[in-house]
């Protein structure tokens, strides 16, 4: 009998090479495994075709699976099993159902990590493959694959994006000195404390690859005027999102370049109306990078799912505090 669980690792591992690519979509691989006696009655295996989801809008893990079998081993694929990560979808998108297509190549068997709670899909696409004969198993390596999309499950779950603050603060526990916004001619005290290590610097814009959006406060677009590009890793720029209750930040700001969409709160800065709202454009996980009074703003509600924070070597003495979490809280401590 198969491996199944080999084969799901493989699939995840699959997955995760379309990780800063595929969003709003989440991260799928397939893989076709052909299984018959080999010489001497052994079990012989083989992989006859794999695939992951490369980019929103192309083609699915299980297209580009069935793409890559080569010529030859064609007709090995109707006694073949198809591995993949997340239920096939079942519904017209951008692109046709895989259920139907699994259907068309007569595959005998699907091996499925986790179903898929879009409500498109949501069994739909496992109860199409067994209407037409197909054997279907559900649930192998689930909390691997779960956690391979959290964000995409968190957005057809709860709701709401998947949330991770983000910050660094020295030994003495400050993020910042004390700073005054800038006037015009008047740029003396604008400069950040610079906490973090290139290495961290690295990590945060990795970070920024892995989330679809990256949300600051008004008090951080007029000290820092950040760009919050994705500059240090690879992949795209999250959708930038401003909190500016009191319109205060100009629209020449880096904020608003056109290198990335800007979405701006100002009627209505609520954490739970932002993250509804951010739900309802398809926004899955959202990176903050704010400053204190928008952390602090965010931890009082309790609506967050991961908290970084880079702890600096320097003492300051001085300056804006660090936000207070609860021992109990889970933290990621960079170094």
């Amino acid at each position: 009998m198969l491996e199944y669980t080999k084969y799901i690792s493989r699939c995840v591992q699959l997955a995760r090479l379309g990780e800063y690519y595929v969003a709003p979509n989440p991260m799928v691989g397939a893989v076709l495994v052909y299984d018959s006696k080999g010489v001497n009655g052994l079990m012989g295996e083989r992989i006859i075709g794999e695939g992951w989801h490369k980019e929103y809008g192309g083609p699915h893990a299980e297209v580009n699976c069935f793409a890559s079998v080569r010529e030859e081993d064609e007709p090995l694929v109707k006694e073949s099993t198809l591995f993949v990560s997340l239920e096939p979808c079942s519904h017209y998108g951008k692109t046709p159902p895989c259920a139907d297509l699994i259907i068309k190549k007569g595959v005998k068997r699907v091996v499925v990590g986790m179903l898929d709670p879009n409500p498109q899909v949501a069994g739909q696409g496992i109860a199409r493959l067994r209407a037409n004969g197909i054997e279907v198993v559900v649930g192998v390596m689930e909390k691997e694959c779960r956690e391979l999309n959290k964000r995409f499950l968190c957005l057809h779950e709860k709701h709401r994006p998947y949330v991770i603050l983000k910050w660094a603060e020295t030994a003495d526990g400050f993020m910042d000195r004390k700073r005054s916004i800038p006037s015009a001619g008047n740029l003396t005290d604008t400069q950040p404390l610079v906490i973090s290590t290139p290495l961290n610097k690295r990590i945060v814009h990795k970070m920024r690859a892995e989330n679809m959006a990256i949300l600051v406060g008004s008090n951080t677009a007029l000290l820092d005027n950040p760009k919050l590009k994705t500059t240090h890793w690879v992949g795209r720029n999250p959708i930038r999102v401003l909190l500016d209750r009191r319109k205060r930040v100009p629209r020449e700001s880096a904020i608003f370049s056109d290198d990335a969409e800007t979405i701006v709160y100002s009627e209505n800065t609520e954490w739970p109306f932002v993250l509804d709202d951010l739900a309802k454009r398809g926004i899955h996980s959202i990176l903050v990078e704010g400053g204190a009074q928008v952390l602090n703003h965010i931890l009082a509600t309790g609506i967050y799912d991961e908290i970084h924070v880079e702890k600096g070597a320097m003492h300051i003495g001085e300056g804006v505090a660090a936000p207070q979490v609860l021992p109990s809280t889970s933290i990621k401590v960079d170094k």
